[in-house]
């Protein structure tokens, strides 16, 4: 039976010790960590837990008991069946009781010895296990885009599945993490006074009128940000870990959240938005070059932990009588060891959309075939299923 943790602490000799024993369990391995304890962390966990089902959590209090206390509330509140293992300096009764009843299964005192963790997972490996399902979160659906190299599409696919779900009254935000390309709002004709710098800088005190109020809203009903106009701005405070913050506040305030994440894959800001998606779109296009890219770009998803299911291949520009220099949809799956997900035809009409600066999808009596296949994309994305709006 495979053996799945997540690690939440600041220690980084205990973290440490984690990996070091799993490595002697031949279906052992650490999913993911957490540097830090905060209430927030069920967000996190909850992300994590759509890819890892059975996973369970060991979390270090010792930092900030408090806030610990107030972590593992809430982590028992969003996963009741989630197996916990706490840890703390402290030999208490009575703050180890309040550790137990606030949500750990279990409890290691710090700093932790390896035949105590060792014992622990023992303990762990006799509990019943979680199963898919059992826990239907509440957060935002997080999709990101990326493409297997530029010009393939993928901000003109983001920008239309935003404004799909829009329409069908999601609260929605489309977030630009393409630095370089900064396509976005371009493409939806706006020019926004403020950018993730402005987001950054707010962080600490954001809320959801705040956010609404300085950031840029299309017609169709989506809120938009996304790095400034400018090539010679930095990307100043707002890095990975702020991303990860950033998509924290938004997966509980809103029903979706799309990244576009250009085609560079190492870039900090796409990782960081790969870390909080629970669907990856990875767009490619016929031509081998893309497909080539593609079989690397799945890869380093494996790695991160997603599973194929999570992993959608959208070809755009599809071309079914497409001649001998570019590959067939079947040679793609063979190559790609995966299902196509779905076919986007060459058409066009995405062009024209672009240079009207509005979502093909705004007005479906000008473009009714891609509009049509663009909203059939999102039914099987989404299950077709219009999700309940949240409110502020």
């Amino acid at each position: 039976m495979s053996l799945s943790l997540l690690v939440a602490s600041a220690d980084d000799s205990l973290r440490e010790l984690v990996r070091d024993l799993l490595l002697n369990m031949p279906n052992g391995r650490v999913v993911n960590e957490y540097p830090e304890v905060s209430p927030n962390l069920y967000i996190r966990v909850l992300q994590d837990l759509e890819r890892h089902p059975d996973a369970a959590l060991i979390v270090d209090i010792s930092s900030d008991p408090i806030s610990g206390i107030k972590a593992l509330e809430k982590l028992r509140q969003a996963v009741p069946d989630i197996y916990i293992i706490a840890a703390d300096y402290s030999t208490d009764g009575d703050s180890i009781l309040l550790t137990m009843r606030s949500g750990a299964n279990d409890y290691m005192l710090m700093p932790v010895k390896r035949a105590d963790l060792r014992d622990a997972i023992s303990r762990l490996e006799r509990a019943p296990r979680r199963h898919a399902g059992s826990t239907a979160s509440q957060l935002a659906r997080v999709y990101t885009f990326i493409g297997t190299k530029g010009g393939v599409g993928t901000t003109s696919l983001a920008v239309n599945f935003a404004s799909v779900l829009a329409q069908r009254k999601q609260n929605v935000v489309l977030v630009d993490v393409d630095w370089h390309a900064n396509d976005v709002c371009m493409q939806l004709g706006l020019q926004p006074q403020y950018t993730l710098l402005e987001v950054a800088e707010n962080l600490n005190r954001m809320d959801q009128a705040l956010f609404e109020g300085f950031v840029a809203r299309d017609p169709i009903g989506f809120f938009v940000v996304g790095p400034p106009e400018s090539l010679e701005t930095g990307r100043g405070y707002f890095n990975e870990p702020t991303l990860r913050e950033f998509a924290t506040f938004l997966v509980e305030k809103y029903n979706a959240v799309v990244f576009d994440g250009g085609n560079d894959m190492t870039d900090e800001l796409v990782q960081g938005a790969l870390q909080v998606s629970s669907t990856v779109f990875l767009v490619i296009t016929q031509d081998f070059p893309a497909v080539r890219n593609a079989q690397r770009y799945i890869a380093y998803l494996m790695r991160l932990g997603f599973t194929a299911d999570q992993i959608k291949i959208v070809v755009n520009r599809y071309n079914k009588m497409a001649g001998s220099h570019v590959a067939t949809l079947e040679q793609i799956q063979q190559t790609l060891n995966q299902t196509v997900f779905y076919g986007i035809p060459n058409s066009p009409d995405v062009g024209q959309s672009i240079n009207k600066s509005r979502p093909l999808v705004a007005d479906r009596q000008l473009f009714p075939e891609m509009d049509k296949t663009i909203r059939a994309f999102v039914d099987k994305a989404t299950g077709g299923k219009p999700a309940m709006a949240k409110s502020a």
